[in-house]
């Protein structure tokens, strides 16, 4: 049923994931940062990465975030998606995706992360499979198992979602119920 053609060794390779690890800026978003006069951050979050991020739920896989900026307009989106699991304002991404595991009684073997920059790259190299959305830096592109055809903010996370759906069998099922 599946419309979607990944390659069967990235799929095998991401059957065992548990958690999902994103980065924010640049993958959540197009990268960009718009500010008020006041100084405060805005942030345009696509729609289909968060139903997408709500189907890995339904799913069993647990959305988290690492992301190294804060902000108001992140924590009200993430609320929103129900996503329970973030780390907030930290460069040293391994470490806290290590703490994250530790709390969810998983290993590196079950986790997955997407990112875009050099500060995702230690947390990138150590998952089983590692994301990076169109518009990442080079050297992430090149160290990902996986590059989305779409660019951040624009649907990559939906992409990797998707993906992790095949892999646990629960796309058809989920694309099925909503055809009917």
């Amino acid at each position: 049923m599946t419309n979607h053609t990944f390659p069967e060794d990235l799929v095998q390779r991401a059957k065992n994931i548990r958690v999902a690890f994103f980065d924010v800026d640049g993958v959540f978003t197009d990268g960009g940062l718009l500010f008020t006069e006041q100084g405060e951050t805005i942030k345009r979050f696509s729609t289909l990465d968060g139903h997408g991020l709500k189907a890995l739920q339904q799913a069993g896989i647990t959305p988290a975030v690492i992301t190294g900026r804060d902000s108001a307009a992140l924590r009200k989106r993430l609320s929103d998606l129900g996503i329970q699991h973030a780390i907030f304002g930290t460069i040293d991404k391994a470490p806290a995706a290590q703490t994250m595991l530790t709390q969810l009684g998983l290993d590196w073997s079950q986790a997955s992360h997407m990112g875009d920059d050099w500060p995702d790259l230690a947390v990138m190299t150590r998952v089983a499979i590692a994301f990076a959305p169109a518009n990442a830096h080079h050297e992430v592109k090149v160290r990902a198992h996986y590059v989305t055809s779409m660019e951040g903010g624009h649907g990559a996370v939906r992409e990797v979602c998707d993906l992790l759906l095949t892999a646990t069998g629960d796309y058809d099922r989920m694309l099925k119920a909503a055809l009917q």
